[in-house]
């Protein structure tokens, strides 16, 4: 799979997941800390699943907290690390 995955496709994937293991429906922009459905365990899961869902490294300052607050947070992060692995000429 040579094309970039779309924004769309990084946020309907991440609310999937999401989602599914809150077992509630989850806006976009919803805080998942302070409306207790993110743990610090599940924040970690969260950091497992988006490295290995969109084969990208998590490190540093990436892993603040503000990066996970909400599905359009993790979006653009993972959008913003596939972009930082595309090289100029690709």
């Amino acid at each position: 799979m040579d094309q970039p995955i779309a924004a769309e496709g990084i946020e309907r994937a991440i609310t999937s997941f999401v989602s599914e293991r809150v077992k509630a429906e989850v806006p976009v922009g919803q805080d998942l800390f302070d409306s207790g459905l993110v743990s610090s365990m599940f924040a970690m899961e969260l950091v497992v699943h988006l490295e290995q869902e969109f084969s990208v490294q998590i490190l540093g300052d990436d892993l603040k907290r503000d990066n996970f607050r909400s599905i359009g947070a993790m979006t653009a992060l993972v959008g913003r690390l596939l972009g930082a692995g595309q090289s100029a000429d690709a």
